[in-house]
C-alpha cells in the first residue's frame, strides 16, 4: 500500500500541472460559451464585440503566467504595425506560446492569428475558443488572407514533432519546412523570430522516444503525455523583423532568417542553416543543455537577461 501511494503521489505530482492547463484550456471555452449564449452573441469570432471577452480570458492566463512562471515579454518593439509572420520554437507544450497572446492583446489590444496542428481541431468543446483566439489549420490561402486583413500570424516550423521529440538540447525539428517564406513572400510581409527561454524546463516529454515517434508517425497524433510544471523562469524574446525584398527568392529569405538569427546570438558565425542559426539565438538566451535548477533559480534574478 505504501508503495502503491507512493506512486500514485508521484504520478499525480508529474502530471498535475500539465492537466491544470488542460482544465484551465476547457474553462477557458466553457465561459467563451456562456458569454455567447447570454449575449447572443452572433457576431464574427474575430470581430472587436469579442474583446470584453478575450480580455477576460487573457487577464485569467497573464495572472497565472506572472504567479508560476514570472513571465516576461521583451521586443515587442519589434512587432510590426501592420501584417507580419511570428516564427517560433515549439515546446512541449506552448504554454509560452499561450502567455505571449494573452500580454500582447492585453498591451497593444491586438490579435495574432495562429497556426495549429489540424489533431487540434480534432478536440472536442474548444470549436469556439480557438475561433474566437484566432487558431487555424493554416492553409497557404488561409495565411495570405489573414496578412491581407492586417493581422500578425504566427507558426512553428517544427510543430508536434518538435514539441513531442525535442528536449533539452533545444534541438530543431523544422525538417525542409519552408512554406513560411514562401508566404511571406506571397503576402509582401517581413518575417519575426521568437523564442522563450527555459521552455523546455517548464514541461518536458519522455526520453524514450523510438515507439512513440513510430507512434506518432504513423497516426499523426500527439500520445505522448508531456510532464513537469514546475515554475521555472519564462522569458519570450521577440527579435528584429526581416523586411520583405521583392527581389529575393525563397530560399534566400530562409537564409536572412538565419543571418539574423545569427546576429541576435552574440556574433555566431555567419550561416545559411536556417536550424544552426535559430539554434544560435537559443543559445544566447539559453542554457544548453538546459538546467531545471539554474532555471528555477532565475525566478529571483531580477536582472533582464
Amino acid at each position: 500500500m505504501a508503495i502503491a501511494s507512493l506512486t500514485i503521489t508521484a504520478i499525480l505530482v508529474v502530471f498535475i500541472v500539465p492537466l491544470t492547463i488542460l482544465f484551465f484550456i476547457y474553462l477557458s471555452s466553457v465561459l467563451l460559451l456562456i458569454y455567447q449564449r447570454n449575449s447572443e452573441m452572433k457576431a464574427d469570432p474575430l470581430s472587436e464585440v469579442w474583446d470584453s471577452a478575450r480580455k477576460t480570458i487573457a487577464s485569467f492566463w497573464d495572472i497565472y503566467a506572472r504567479i508560476w512562471h514570472g513571465y516576461e515579454l521583451h521586443g515587442v518593439e519589434n512587432l510590426p504595425e501592420g501584417p507580419g509572420i511570428l516564427v517560433y520554437y515549439h515546446g512541449a507544450i506552448p504554454i509560452d506560446y499561450l502567455y505571449f497572446l494573452s500580454r500582447l492583446f492585453l498591451w497593444k489590444k491586438r490579435l495574432c492569428l495562429s497556426v495549429a496542428d489540424h489533431f487540434v481541431f480534432r478536440l472536442p468543446g474548444l470549436k469556439l475558443l480557438l475561433e474566437v483566439t484566432g487558431v487555424m489549420p493554416g492553409s497557404r490561402e488561409e495565411c495570405l488572407i489573414a496578412l491581407k486583413n492586417g493581422h500578425l500570424v504566427s507558426v512553428s516550423p517544427g510543430g508536434v514533432r518538435e514539441a513531442l521529440f525535442s528536449d533539452e538540447s533545444y534541438q530543431l525539428m523544422w525538417g525542409n519546412r519552408k512554406g513560411f517564406a514562401q508566404v511571406a513572400l506571397d503576402a509582401k510581409v517581413p518575417i519575426i523570430p521568437m523564442y522563450t527561454q527555459n521552455v523546455r524546463e517548464g514541461y518536458r516529454m519522455f526520453k524514450e522516444r523510438r515507439f512513440f515517434r513510430q507512434l506518432y508517425e504513423s497516426t499523426r497524433l500527439p500520445i505522448t503525455p508531456p510532464y513537469g510544471g514546475l515554475p521555472v523562469k519564462f522569458r519570450t524574446y521577440i527579435g528584429e523583423p526581416i523586411p520583405y525584398d521583392p527581389n529575393m527568392t525563397t530560399e534566400e529569405l530562409v537564409e536572412k532568417v538565419s543571418l539574423l538569427l545569427a546576429l541576435l546570438s552574440c556574433n555566431f558565425p555567419f550561416s545559411f542553416q536556417t536550424k544552426t542559426a535559430v539554434q544560435a539565438l537559443i543559445s544566447k538566451h539559453q542554457t544548453i543543455p538546459g538546467s531545471i535548477w539554474k532555471a528555477l533559480l532565475e525566478r529571483f534574478d531580477k536582472r533582464r537577461k
